[in-house]
């Protein structure tokens, strides 16, 4: 129905508002209902029903593109800016280490999943041609391990044909954004699920204290001065990394074509490690200074019209036109998760970590931040950090995954 940007994004803006004044609101009604629903949970999925009812149609708006390519690098910028890289690091290996788990849950998963679904429909899942259902599951390996290069990558190495491309592309989207919705959710009660599970968290809450002395040292009015530091700062640096971007990719992908593997041939890549890298530098200079004025709450925002563009990539009414490939997702995804609750409680490890790990697997570096900033907006890095890995590891682990659903499939 519409197709305007301009008037989605004002529908996005308004969405986004009004899930902010009755979060705020001092009504019982909303004060009980975001105990147990988190606002960035909302401003994912009231997104959603837009697409769903035909209201939006998102492969025709260019509001996604927009989000992930200027204000995603501008956001990771100024959630940056304030950060303590030694306390990042002080985080410790169960990070790394639910991360790889959850890699392990995405190629092992496949295959199982696989294996179930032949022997429940096996004239569905079997086959041997271009748009064979295991060709098409390689390409979500790529995308749920290192991203949209990766899932490209996969289809041309395993052949996967059109047709069962787009549905795959379909799955993919779906139970990850789903389970993205869960983890949402699940942030909402992360204190109680790491006393329950005996976790420590201490390295995260002194992360999180350390960001909020700084901002408590340096916190003031802000003035038209500091709030066009702030944007020059984080456009300025977005500018740098799209220019970084525009020169790096061409040149592996001229020179060094298999690089590929590695996604340096990416543009997304280089866009994210380039802005990345670009504000954890500014954090050891005065212009930390800035988040006493509110950088990393304007990094916030950003986020959030990033989330609200997410939302409405998922058509839920999608679901009913292949069921059967969406149940298949499911289970792919319910053992990834499994694996990450088991590693959870054998490590003791904060829900923080199962949530980002999974996140820069499943989502990749458009997502992660999202999820870790749910928990608190300075531990947006890690999940950056950590989503940049998936990129190295996706093509050879998507690979295997793809080796493997060959010689199960039917």
């Amino acid at each position: 129905m519409i197709t305007n940007d301009a008037v989605q994004l004002g529908l996005l803006a308004l969405i986004l508002g009004g899930v902010f004044y009755t979060a705020s609101s001092s009504h019982r009604f909303f004060h009980n209902f975001y105990r147990f629903v988190p606002a960035l949970l909302l401003c994912y999925f009231l997104p959603s029903l837009l697409t769903t009812f035909g209201i939006i149609n998102p492969k025709e708006s260019q509001l996604y593109f927009v989000a992930s390519r200027y204000l995603l690098p501008a956001a990771l910028i100024l959630l940056t800016l304030s950060i303590d890289l030694k306390a990042v690091v002080n985080l410790g290996p169960k990070a790394l280490i639910l991360f790889l788990t959850g890699t392990l849950g995405i190629v092992i998963g496949g295959p199982i999943a696989l294996l179930i679904m032949s022997a429940i429909s096996p004239e569905t899942f079997g086959g041997a041609g271009p748009d064979a259902v295991w060709r098409g599951m390689t390409t979500i390996a790529g995308s749920w391990i290192g991203g949209g290069a990766n899932q490209a990558a996969m289809k041309e190495i395993f052949g996967a044909g059109d047709q069962i491309f787009s549905a795959m592309v379909a799955v993919d989207v779906i139970v990850a954004n789903v389970w993205m919705a869960v983890l949402l959710f699940m942030s909402r009660s992360s204190d109680q699920i790491d006393a329950r599970i005996g976790a420590d968290n201490s390295a995260i809450t002194e992360l999180r204290e350390k960001v909020e002395a700084l901002q408590k040292k340096h916190s003031r009015n802000p003035s038209l001065q500091d709030l066009f530091y702030i944007c020059a700062v984080a456009f300025g640096i977005t500018g740098v990394a799209h220019f970084g971007a525009d020169i790096l990719a061409p040149f592996f992908s001229e020179n060094f074509p298999g690089s590929s593997k590695y996604s340096l041939t990416s543009g997304f890549f280089w866009l994210i490690v380039i802005a990345t890298t670009g504000g954890l530098l500014l954090s050891f200079t005065r212009l930390r200074s800035l988040e006493g004025a509110g950088a990393s709450k304007i990094g916030t925002v950003f986020i959030y019209f990033l989330v609200a563009t997410i939302g409405t990539k998922m058509d839920i009414k999608a679901i009913l036109d292949s069921p059967v490939y969406f149940v298949m997702g499911a289970i792919w995804m319910l053992i990834h998760a499994s694996l990450m609750l088991i590693m959870l409680k054998v490590l003791k490890a904060p829900l923080f970590f199962m949530a980002v790990g999974s996140q820069a697997n499943v989502g990749g570096a458009a997502s992660a931040p999202v999820v870790a900033s749910a928990f608190h907006p300075s531990l947006a890095p890690v999940g950056v950090l950590l989503a940049v890995m998936g990129y190295a590891l996706g093509t050879y682990a998507a690979w295997f995954c793809g080796q493997l659903l060959q010689v199960v499939a039917p």
